[in-house]
C-alpha cells in the first residue's frame, strides 16, 4: 500500500474517533423531538416532490457533507430527516455491486463446468431468477427499522442472535471481496503485461492485490456517500465497457459451443450432467443472495413511507440487471474454451488469461478499466455493510476500525486462495456454503416480517447496540431459540446435502443420484420448521403490535425493562408503528 494511501487511511481513523467510539454515550433522541433539520439537494439527499412537507431551513444550516467525509453513521436508526434516498439509489448500488469484472467470473463458471453455451445459459437464468425472488423481500427492512438487516433479525432471532446475520455477512463480504481483488488484480497484471511488457511473476500480483485492496478499503472507511458515488460512475461506465466488449468479441463468439456432455461422451461424463448443471445455476445463484444481508445497509436510507413494491421491485430489477455481466462471462468463456482451452482447464483455470489472449489489442485497455471499476464497485459493496456491522458487535471498535480489521482478514484470505490453496475451487465451495447457510437465515426474517405484519420495535432492536437487558426482543437471556433453531437446522442440512462435483460433498450428497438439492431442502425446511415452531411454542404477544399476528400463536408475557448503561435517562422512543402498503 502506498504512502498516500497510508496516510488517507491514518486520517479517517483519526477523523472516526473523534466523531464515533462504537458504543453511544445516549439513546438515540425521538425522531419527533429533533431539531428541524434542513433538506439536503445533492446525489443521495434528493430534494422532496412538490407538495410534500419539509423541515424548516434557517440561514446559518450547515452545508452537506462532502463525499471524502468519513460518515458518522453506525447502525443506529437513521434519523427520519436523513433518509432521502430513493429506490433507484438502491437500484444503483445493487446492481453497481454486480455489474463488474467479478460477476463475469462467476458467469463463467458454467462452461469451467463443461456445460455448453445453451446450458450454460440456461443455468444462469435459472440462477439469477431464484436467486433475485428470493432476495427482493430482504430490502424491505432497512426502511421500516432505519437499520441494517443484522439488527433488524433482532425481532427474530433474539437480541443475541441477531450475531447469526453479522457472521453470514462476514463470510459473505470475505468471499465477494476476494473475488473482486483477485479478478480485478489478475486482469491488471494481464492487461500490462500485454501492453507493457510487466513480468507476471508472484511480485506483480502481490503488488497489484495489496493496492487494488487498499482503494477498496479506503472507499469504504469514508462511508455510504463515497460508496454511492463510486457505483453512480460504475453502473454507466461498465455498461458500456460490456457493450464495447460484445463489439469486440461478436466476430469469434458461436452459440453452438458445445461443452464436454455430448452425445460422444461416456456414460461416466454424461453421469455428472445434472450435477455440474444444479452446481452452476447455484455459484451463479450466490451472487443475489450474497446481497441479503447488506441490503438493509443501503435501504435503511430510504424513508418509511416509500411504499414497499417499489423498494422491493428496485431489488428485484437489480439482479436480473445483472444478466449483462453473466452472459458477458459465459459467452467469453464459451470463446476460450473453442480458441483456447488450455485456460479452461479444470486443473488450472484462468478465465482473466483467457479473456486477454482472445482480446484483440484495441480492447486490452477496457478490459483493465473494467476490471478497475468494477472491482472496487463490488468490493466496497461487499466490505462497507460488515465493517458497519462489526462496530456494534464489537463495541471497541468504530465503524473505520472494524473496516479495517474486516478488510485486512479478507486480504489475507486473498494472499492464502490465491498462493497456497485451489483459487477456484475455494471460491465456489465458499460461494456454495454462504447460499447454504445465508438462504435459511432469509426465509426465518422473511417469514418474520410477514408474521408481524411488518411491525418492530425501533428501540428494542438497538438493545445489543447498546450494551443493555431486556426489551421486547430478550426472550431467553437474548436468544429466540425458534428463529434459531429453524436457521440452523436447516443449514445443517443443507449442508449435509450438498454435492459440488469434484470439490465437496456433505455426507448425504449422494442421496439424490448425485444432484445437489441443499437449497430447496434448506428452504422448505426452513419455512415449515419456523411456522410450525411459532404455532406449537407461540411467542411474547407483545413482539406482534397493536395489530397482532398473522399465522402464528401468541401468549400473554411480561416484556423486562430494558437496563443498562443509560437506560431509563431519556424518554423512550416510540414503539414502533405498523407499515401500510
Amino acid at each position: 500500500m502506498n504512502r498516500p494511501l497510508v496516510r488517507v487511511l491514518h486520517a479517517a481513523l483519526r477523523s472516526a474517533d473523534r466523531r464515533e467510539d462504537g458504543r453511544p454515550a445516549r439513546r438515540t433522541p425521538r425522531d419527533d423531538d429533533r431539531p428541524p433539520t434542513p433538506p439536503r439537494h445533492d446525489a443521495l439527499h434528493r430534494p422532496a416532490p412538490a407538495g410534500a412537507t419539509l423541515p424548516s431551513q434557517s440561514s446559518d444550516s450547515p452545508a452537506p457533507p462532502s463525499l471524502t467525509e468519513v460518515e458518522a453513521h453506525g447502525v443506529e436508526r437513521i434519523p427520519d430527516a436523513d433518509r432521502t434516498a430513493t429506490p433507484l439509489d438502491l437500484f444503483r448500488l445493487a446492481f453497481g455491486g454486480a455489474n463488474t469484472f467479478s460477476t463475469c467470473v462467476l458467469g463463467a463458471f458454467p462452461i469451467l463446468f463443461g456445460l455448453s453455451f445453451w446450458q450454460g445459459l440456461a443455468a444462469t437464468l435459472l440462477g439469477v431468477l431464484a436467486g433475485a425472488l428470493i432476495l427482493c423481500p430482504m430490502a424491505v427492512f432497512g426502511p421500516v427499522n432505519g437499520t441494517n438487516n443484522a439488527v433488524s433479525s433482532s425481532a427474530h432471532l433474539g437480541v443475541h442472535g441477531r450475531v447469526v446475520g453479522s457472521f453470514l455477512s462476514l463470510l459473505t463480504a470475505v468471499a465477494f471481496f476476494s473475488i473482486s481483488v483477485w479478478s480485478s488484480g489478475d486482469a491488471l497484471v494481464g492487461g500490462a503485461h500485454r501492453l507493457f511488457g510487466l513480468p507476471r511473476g508472484n511480485l506483480s500480483y502481490v503488488v497489484a492485490y495489496a493496492l487494488f485492496a487498499g482503494l477498496v478499503l479506503a472507499v469504504c472507511v469514508y462511508g455510504f456517500r463515497f460508496m454511492l458515488f463510486v457505483n453512480k460512475v460504475a453502473v454507466a461506465s461498465a455498461t458500456v465497457l460490456f457493450l464495447l466488449g460484445a463489439i469486440a468479441f461478436a466476430g469469434d463468439f458461436d452459440p453452438s459451443y458445445a461443452g464436454v456432455f455430448t452425445d460422444a461422451a461416456d456414460a461416466a461424463t454424461r453421469s455428472l450432467f445434472w450435477p455440474s448443471f444444479i452446481g452452476a445455476a447455484l455459484i451463479v445463484l450466490s451472487n443475489p443472495v450474497s446481497f441479503g444481508a447488506f441490503l438493509g445497509d443501503w435501504s435503511r436510507y430510504i424513508p418509511a413511507s416509500t411504499p414497499r413494491r417499489r423498494v422491493i421491485g428496485a431489488a428485484f430489477l437489480s439482479q436480473i440487471a445483472t444478466l449483462l455481466p453473466f452472459v458477458f462471462g459465459l459467452a467469453t468463456a464459451s470463446i476460450i474454451a473453442a480458441k483456447a482451452p488450455k485456460y479452461v482447464d479444470p486443473a488450472a483455470p484462468d478465465f482473466v488469461g483467457g479473456l486477454l489472449a482472445i482480446s484483440p489489442a484495441w480492447y486490452f485497455l477496457p478490459v483493465c478499466l473494467l476490471a478497475l471499476i468494477g472491482g472496487m464497485s463490488t468490493g466496497t459493496t461487499s466490505l462497507y455493510g460488515t465493517g458497519l456491522d462489526f462496530s456494534s458487535v464489537f463495541p471497541r471498535l468504530s465503524r473505520v476500525q472494524a473496516t479495517v480489521l474486516v478488510g485486512v482478514l479478507s486480504i489475507a484470505f486473498i494472499f492464502i486462495g490465491r498462493f497456497g490453496l485451489d483459487l477456484v475451487q475455494s471460491i465456489s465451495t465458499f460461494a456454495t456454503m454462504i447460499i447454504t447457510c445465508t438462504t435459511p437465515w432469509m426465509v426465518v426474517m422473511m417469514l418474520g416480517f410477514f408474521t408481524r405484519r411488518g411491525w418492530y420495535d425501533p428501540e428494542a432492536l438497538q438493545v445489543f447496540n447498546r450494551r443493555r437487558r431486556g426489551g421486547r426482543y430478550w426472550f431467553a437471556h437474548g436468544w429466540n431459540w425458534r428463529g434459531m433453531t429453524a436457521w440452523w437446522v436447516s443449514a445443517l442440512i443443507g449442508v449435509l446435502f450438498t454435492n459440488i462435483p469434484g470439490q465437496f460433498v456433505g455426507p448425504l450428497g449422494d442421496l439424490a443420484n448425485g444432484i445437489d438439492i441443499s437449497l430447496p431442502l434448506s428452504l422448505v425446511v426452513a419455512a415449515v420448521l419456523y411456522l410450525a415452531l411459532l404455532r406449537i411454542f407461540p411467542e411474547p404477544r407483545a413482539v406482534y403490535g397493536p395489530e397482532g399476528a398473522r399465522l402464528a400463536r401468541t401468549v400473554e408475557v411480561a416484556v423486562p425493562p430494558i437496563t443498562g448503561p443509560g437506560a431509563g435517562i431519556e424518554e423512550a422512543a416510540p414503539l414502533g408503528r405498523p407499515i401500510r402498503p
